[in-house]
C-alpha cells in the first residue's frame, strides 16, 4: 500500500513519507518474522533488542519535505485520501500491538510490542501532521508557530 502511494503521489512530502513508511513497516514484518521463527523453533519467545533503527526518522522525513515546500502547495486528493487510509490503517496497527502488549507473558515479548506500539504511534501521529500541512499548509504554519 505505502510502496504504491509513494509512486502515485505528487508532492515531495506524500511521497517521501509513503517511502519511508514502506522501509519502516518493512522492517517490522521481518522483525515480526524472526520472532516467529524463533518461537515456532524454541518455543520461547527470543531476548533480543527491541529498538527499530531508522537511517532516518520519519519526523525528519517530515521536516525536510515541509522546508522544501512551503506554504504553497497543491496536493492531489488521491494522496489526502491515502494518507486517510494510512492513519486507520496504522491505528488498528497500533491496537493491535497494545492488546498483544497487554497480554504479553514475558519481559522480552512486552518489550517487542512495546516498540512496535511506540512505532505505529509515531507513523500515525507524522501522517496526521502530513494530513494537516497538505490541506491546509497556512493553517499548519500558523498553528506550529504557537
Amino acid at each position: 500500500f505505502y510502496q504504491r502511494s509513494a509512486e502515485r503521489s505528487y508532492t515531495v512530502l506524500a511521497r517521501d513519507l509513503f517511502s519511508h513508511l514502506a522501509e519502516q513497516e518493512d522492517v517490522h514484518y521481518r522483525k515480526v518474522k524472526e520472532v516467529y521463527e524463533a518461537v515456532a523453533q524454541k518455543h520461547e519467545w527470543p531476548s533480543q533488542e527491541t529498538a527499530f533503527r531508522q537511517e532516518k526518522s520519519l519526523r525528519s522525513v517530515f521536516r525536510e519535505a515541509i522546508e522544501s515546500m512551503g506554504e504553497d502547495v497543491t496536493p492531489l486528493s488521491a494522496e489526502l485520501e491515502a494518507m486517510q487510509a494510512a492513519m486507520k490503517l496504522e491505528d488498528r496497527s497500533y491496537s493491535f500491538y497494545r492488546s498483544r502488549d497487554q497480554e504479553a507473558t514475558s519481559p522480552a515479548e512486552k518489550a517487542f510490542y512495546q516498540a512496535l506500539t511506540a512505532e505505529e504511534r509515531v507513523h500515525y501521529l507524522t501522517l496526521m501532521d502530513s494530513y494537516e500541512y497538505l490541506s491546509d499548509p497556512q493553517g499548519w504554519f500558523s498553528k506550529s508557530e504557537r
